[in-house]
């Protein structure tokens, strides 16, 4: 048609300030028209630009899963090892280190890909039905066939297929909440001119993918499909932002490395001596690759691996879903949550929580959601007073005839007004709990209270005969609805308090109609806006007679009362503010991020405890000047900042990425398309359950509850998985220490090698590969969230786990090698006697070890066996294996085995019970220590 056409990388046409061009040269630029495309141009366009749908994320295969166990360090090395013993013709000792690399990636693997077949069945799209104008006629189309130019029409309970502007609308409101966080119905006006840069949330002449038609009707063009839209700039900034890595991820890699070095270094300095004492080459080499056995811990992936999966079902049984099995220790090390608003903290209903009376009468209702569930209440205190003395919870219980006769006369006219001037439906199905409702939001609402109120029956209400109703638009600011009341004729009006308060002339109070005080009226919305509510202004006249014609106008209005002004809030969550409390005591810093403006945000997070004053809000217009202007900056002053208002979703990113620059390890919430780009960077990513699907494909963790108490659960378990881990690993490195010990201390004493490479695989597959699986199992402190967060910057080897694992692997040491030393020449066994019962000597010490492990400062007398009966039955299992080791042939054949005697047996114990001892004193002394801190 002559026109330039300038085409964006998908194909579709660049020009993008469609809310600046008037619907006509919008259907001009896009080749269009009203009566919408020609089948013929429809596909000639989607074989240009594609379908309407946003790609789906590239899921892993199963041989990259495989092969992903094993790029690791620690595999590395047993790999190494593995090879050397090859060379070296010890094809035992390597087979049983293949055996256990194959291990660890079969178990890997098999988690890894639960994780993603739960990630998958969370990533299915519903498919969406859109009515479409083609050929001059309406069509419904699947939404992923539509295409730019296509004429779409709207209608209450649809959703928006794709982004378009508008060219009709009547009485249009939107739900957008997904897309830019903010939970108030948006009205849109197809007639609106805007500026080019007008934000998102201020486009009123635009419809957005994703979003949901609350009530009216429209004709809209479409102008965006599939990566061309506002989702598809979200997805696409979420496939460019770098996952973060997990706190545990960074200090197992760093374990890693530093157990590496130390293996390297040990064996070298062990190699050069035992050359120089004379030791045969191949001994030496025999000696090198047992020290690497024993140094190199081969169960901590099987443990880690299973520790993390318990953690994951856990968190599970707790509505925590993992995706990502990194992510179970990742939430319990975060140490600052930034959590969405709405749906999060909110329950995403708006609820008419009062009605005010002109003299500051309240009236309050109980109960949440899009109901009729609930009571209402006479507040005997002003709207001043009514944070300071909240709604008792045993009023849920008490009859609706609390109200007083003369109550009930005061507030009816509003309730009446408010069920009439209403366009939405409310009703009960044929169960107690079971509630139907359609339209906008606030219609709903207001029928909810119509119904706890009690004050109007159907029957009643059937009597009001409907004249004519004056409609709602964004530059009247309030609806209207004429009725017949008898031999009178009435009018109804719901709008702006600032609006309605202007055209009344007289209010209703508690002893009846009165003057209009409007300095009164304005100071009460002031105040419930401060609050944080929402306020409505409803009012009633008397008209002479009818209004002429079916569309009345503002001059038919007659003179108005000011029956009440309606506070509206979407309620808090019943169980946040507990649950911000004990992230709170737990250390961790929860902030609020969100679209809605600022005063709302800092309500809201008054009630939460999150923040207390208006130096803690920042808004996204002041983010924006701290990035021209000093982007550095943002990252210094965020700490002081609690509540985050007005903000988009790429400055939710640069939230996170300046939390993340302070020094903190960051959770992300969220459940909107505006929340991806944030929960994609952050450290841990955490999406609602009924959120979008292209949120839970960028999070690590789904809550399945929407419920943010059940966050904290998940830091919770997060605790537990970590503290297992350490568990674990000191398990682990401190039985390997004490190898190295006796081996070291065995070659300078020139004594034979108390154990070969096969010796001491047994030892950790058998003895430590059960008992520290069986160790993942250990039920959490209940203390847990009483502890600060660990500092993100320390490593797993902090100074208690240095301590103990000294202590642990010295003691162990020493009476190993004190037990070699007096075996081989104190006493009448042959070489091959002794190491048989040195092997049972430190399988011993290791079982008694496994419950020394399970507590770092508590005597192992004070941790009930019931918290890990698993540990108590691995450790039996432990020792019977052992034994029958010592008695079957093939067992026999490959370790050097042979049977011992019950005394031997006991004497054995009693020896290595004095680990127990001495761990018991390290404990006692710690806990001084500690107690010393404190005071």
């Amino acid at each position: 048609m002559g026109v330039n056409q300038l085409l964006n990388q998908s194909g579709q046409k660049a020009v993008r300030n469609w809310h600046s061009l008037t619907a006509s040269n919008t259907i001009i630029e896009l080749e269009s028209d009203a009566k919408g495309l020609t089948s013929t141009e429809a596909t000639t366009r989607l074989q240009r630009d594609g379908k309407n749908i946003l790609p789906e994320g590239k899921s892993a295969s199963l041989l990259s899963i495989i092969i992903s166990q094993f790029l690791n360090p620690l595999i590395y090395i047993l790999l190494v090892a593995a090879a050397a013993s090859i060379v070296l013709g010890e094809y035992k000792d390597a087979l049983f280190i293949v055996l256990i690399i194959s291990f660890n990636a079969s178990l890997g693997s098999f988690q890894e890909f639960k994780a993603e077949k739960t990630a998958k069945a969370l990533q299915k799209l519903l498919k969406i039905q859109a009515h479409v104008i083609r050929d001059g006629q309406e069509q419904v189309l699947s939404a992923e066939d539509l295409v730019v130019g296509d004429v779409i029409l709207l209608e209450s309970g649809a959703k928006v297929p794709a982004d378009a502007r508008l060219i009709q609308s009547i009485n249009l409101a939107l739900d957008e909440s997904m897309l830019t966080g903010e939970s108030q119905a948006v009205e849109k006006k197809f007639d609106s001119l805007l500026q080019d840069l007008t934000p998102i949330q201020e486009m009123t002449n635009m419809v957005f993918a994703g979003a949901n038609v609350l009530s009216g009707r429209a004709t809209a063009i479409i102008t965006g499909t599939g990566m061309a839209t506002e989702m598809g700039k979200i997805a696409q900034t979420v496939s460019q932002t770098q996952r973060a890595t997990t706190p545990l991820m960074k200090r197992i890699e760093d374990f890693s490395k530093r157990i590496a070095f130390i293996i390297v270094g040990v064996s070298l300095l062990l190699a050069v001596i035992g050359i120089l004492k004379n030791y045969p080459a191949q001994e030496v080499f025999y000696m090198a690759i047992a020290l690497a056995v024993a140094a190199i811990p081969e169960g901590l992936p099987i443990a880690l691996t299973v520790t993390l999966s318990i953690g994951s079902r856990r968190m599970a049984k707790r509505n925590v879903i993992v995706r990502r099995l990194m992510a179970v220790e990742g939430l319990g090390s975060c140490t600052c949550i930034a959590s969405d608003k709405t749906g999060t903290l909110t329950l995403n209903n708006q609820t008419v929580r009062l009605m005010a009376l002109m003299d500051g009468s309240v009236f309050e209702a109980t109960g949440e959601g899009y109901n009729g569930k609930g009571n209402v209440f006479y507040r005997d205190c002003g709207i001043d007073e009514l944070h300071k003395n909240p709604l008792s919870a045993t009023h849920e219980n008490e009859p609706a005839q609390s109200l007083q006769p003369h109550q009930m006369e005061a507030l009816k006219p509003a309730i009446v007004a408010s069920v009439l001037c209403n366009d939405g439906q409310l009703y009960q199905g044929g169960a107690e709990d079971q509630w139907t409702h359609n339209g906008d939001p606030i219609d709903v609402a207001l029928l909810g209270f119509g119904h706890k109120s009690r004050l109007l029956t159907p029957q009643e209400q059937e009597a009001y005969q409907l004249l004519g109703k004056i409609p709602y638009e964004s530059e009247r600011q309030f609806a209207a609805q004429f009725y017949q009341d008898g031999t009178s004729v009435r009018v109804a009006i719901k709008g702006a308090a600032e609006k309605i308060i202007k055209t009344c002339t007289q209010m209703q109070t508690l002893d009846g109609i009165v003057p209009l005080d409007s300095q009164k009226g304005e100071e009460m919305t002031n105040q419930l806006a401060e609050a944080g509510y929402r306020v409505l202004a409803i009012a009633s006249g008397e008209l002479a007679e009818a209004p002429v014609g079916e569309e009345p106008s503002e001059a038919d209005l007659p003179p108005l009362t000011l029956l009440a002004l309606v506070g509206m809030i979407d309620p808090l969550r019943p169980e946040v503010p507990k649950a911000i409390e004990e992230c709170r005591q737990a250390g961790v810093k929860v902030v609020m991020v969100t679209g809605d403006h600022p005063a709302t945000a800092l309500a809201i997070a008054r009630q939460l405890g999150i923040a207390h004053t208006q130096n803690e809000v920042i808004t996204g217009a002041e983010i924006q000047r701290y990035e021209q202007e000093n982007s550095q900056e943002l990252a210094v002053k965020i700490e002081q900042w609690s509540v985050f208002a007005r903000v988009t979703p790429l400055q939710k990113l640069q939230i996170v990425k300046a939390l993340q620059d302070y020094g903190h390890f960051v959770a992300v919430t969220g459940d909107g398309a505006n929340d991806t780009p944030a929960l994609q960077a952050a450290n841990i990513g955490v999406a609602m359950g009924s959120g979008s699907d292209i949120a839970k494909d960028a999070a690590s963790i789904v809550i399945t509850d929407d419920n943010f108490a059940s966050i904290k659960a998940g830091v919770e378990e997060g605790r537990f998985a970590y503290d297992n881990v350490r568990k674990v690993i000191f398990l682990l490195t401190s039985t390997g220490f004490s190898l190295i010990f006796l081996l070291g201390a065995s070659l300078l004493a020139g004594l034979h090698i108390p154990f070969h490479a096969v010796h001491l695989l047994w030892l950790n597959v058998v003895t430590n590969g059960i008992q520290d699986v069986a160790l993942a199992f250990e039920a959490g402190d209940p203390q847990v969230l009483k502890r600060p967060p660990r500092n993100p910057k320390q490593g797993i080897f902090d100074r208690i786990m240095i301590e103990q694992n000294l202590t642990a692997g010295v003691v162990i040491g020493v009476i190993t090698f004190a037990a070699w030393i007096w075996l081989l020449h104190y006493s009448n066994y042959s070489e091959k006697e002794a190491r048989n019962l040195l092997l049972l000597l430190m399988v011993l010490m290791q079982n008694i070890h496994a419950f020394n492990v399970r507590s770092e400062t508590k005597s192992v007398f004070k941790v009930p066996l019931s918290n890990n009966w698993i540990l108590v039955v691995g450790t039996l299992s432990a020792q019977g294996i052992h034994i029958l080791a010592l008695h079957l042939p093939i067992l026999q054949d490959i370790l050097d085995t042979a049977p011992v005697s019950l005394i031997e047996w006991g004497t054995l114990l009693a020896v290595s019970s004095s680990l127990l001892i001495a761990m018991e004193l390290f404990k006692w002394f710690k806990r001084r220590q500690l107690a010393v801190s404190a005071a």
